[in-house]
């Protein structure tokens, strides 16, 4: 399951792309313009839409797609100071409470590849790289 790479790899930052635990690498977008408001408003989404796809296969996503999640979701942790424990706790805690919810999956699921487009308007990626750059 995919799940199970966020927390083992929330702090493996790379500069330009990231590499998802099926080899899957892709151009992430700069996030570096974002304040650090924007910026937790956008960590948060992220998780949130981790956890929805990864557990509702109504909302399953590409390998390409969670790697551009996720790794953007590394991107905004470095940009916000944030350790693993800190990034999961803070983010993936409340985000994985979603599964409590029986209409999390309808509610969350939708806005998965709005967000994707939103990450790809900004400089990120889907298709695999043929390497990393």
């Amino acid at each position: 399951m995919k799940t199970g790479a966020v927390t083992t790899g929330a702090l493996a930052f790379l500069a330009t792309a990231a590499l998802a635990d099926g080899g899957v690498t892709v151009q992430l977008p700069d996030v570096s313009g974002l304040s650090d408001a924007e910026a937790k408003s956008l960590i948060a989404e992220l998780a949130n839409v981790n956890v929805i796809t990864s557990n509702c296969p109504d909302y399953a996503i590409t390998d390409g797609e969670w790697t551009l999640i996720t790794g953007t979701g590394d991107r905004l942790a470095a940009k916000l100071g944030l350790d693993a424990s800190a990034y999961d706790r803070t983010y993936y805690g409340p985000a994985f409470k979603l599964l409590d919810d029986p209409g999390a999956c309808d509610r969350i699921g939708p806005t998965a590849k709005p967000l994707i487009q939103r990450l790809v308007g900004m400089g990120g990626g889907t298709a695999p790289l043929t390497q990393s750059q």
